[in-house]
């Protein structure tokens, strides 16, 4: 399988890049073994990353379904924005950058503050998402200070993460720039995920590593009930970064929960809760 295209696409005022596969079910005309058709997947990064760590579970999604993955205005190696931007206008470049790439519908996968720009997006335009799935989520509002998230992010780093995603991370961490980062860090803290997902309609997958400070077990657990339709998955033996350090059980995640349980073809690792 080739690597994604990436392209430039300028929406809601500002410029990101989308790196875009094509799913098996596309390239064929059609499913395997007359199955349903797959929808397209969006992937969001959270802040100050990009796509970069979102790559493992791109390529493995690629195989069944059309995947999409955002570096939003500001992050990777995008323009940045003159001005800092809400969670709202991320949700809006989302949503435009998919217009004018003709996705109509597609199921949307955010990564910390990614599962931000996830909700809103879903809230703004619920007919468009009929999945909703949170890596990580942000921000525990029992934990709401910036010293309390930043203890949580460093305990992960140090114990739970594995050295590529901590280059990944940390490089692109770089990239980002402590001005920016610092920007969209009060934008971040200030988002009531908790009550915000309270409005999306479409059901709602929270995935979670078993290890993870940052969105921790009783977190994540009150904000898969706070869900219309919610479902908490823990993925064992990693933290924050999930969906690189464990990309084939996030992916056969994401596959389920979507329908599409035949396309994976294996048991679904981690434990449902």
């Amino acid at each position: 399988m080739s690597g994604p295209v990436r392209m430039e696409v300028h929406a809601a005022g500002h410029t990101g890049h989308v790196f875009a596969s094509r799913g098996v079910a596309s390239r064929d005309g059609g499913t395997r073994d007359g199955g349903p058709t797959a929808p397209a997947v969006v992937l969001i990064h959270g802040i100050g990353a990009s796509h970069r760590y979102l790559r493992r579970l791109h390529r493995l999604l690629a195989g069944s379904m059309d995947t999409y993955s955002i570096d939003l205005p500001g992050f990777g190696a995008t323009p940045r924005p003159g001005r800092t931007l809400s969670v709202a206008e991320y949700a809006r470049y989302i949503l435009g950058a998919m217009d004018q790439l003709g996705v109509s519908e597609f199921v949307l996968v955010g990564h910390s503050m990614g599962t931000q720009f996830a909700t809103e997006a879903a809230l703004q335009e619920p007919g468009r998402i009929p999945h909703l799935v949170l890596m990580g989520p942000v921000v525990d509002p029992q934990r709401r200070t910036v010293a309390q998230q930043a203890l949580a992010l460093g305990r992960d780093c140090l114990f739970y993460e594995s050295p590529s995603s901590n280059a990944l991370v940390f490089t692109d961490y770089l990239r980002c720039g402590p001005v920016w980062y610092i920007k969209t860090l009060r934008v971040m803290m200030e988002y009531p995920t908790e009550q915000k997902i309270t409005g999306v309609t479409a059901p709602v997958l929270v995935v979670r590593g078993a290890n993870d400070p940052v969105a921790n077990a009783g977190w994540s657990r009150r904000l898969a009930g706070l869900a219309r339709r919610g479902e908490l998955l823990e993925v064992q033996g990693t933290g924050h970064v999930v969906q690189h350090n464990r990309a084939v059980e996030v992916r056969d995640a994401i596959l389920a929960f979507a329908g599409l349980n035949a396309a994976v073809g294996q048991v679904l690792p981690g434990n449902p809760a």
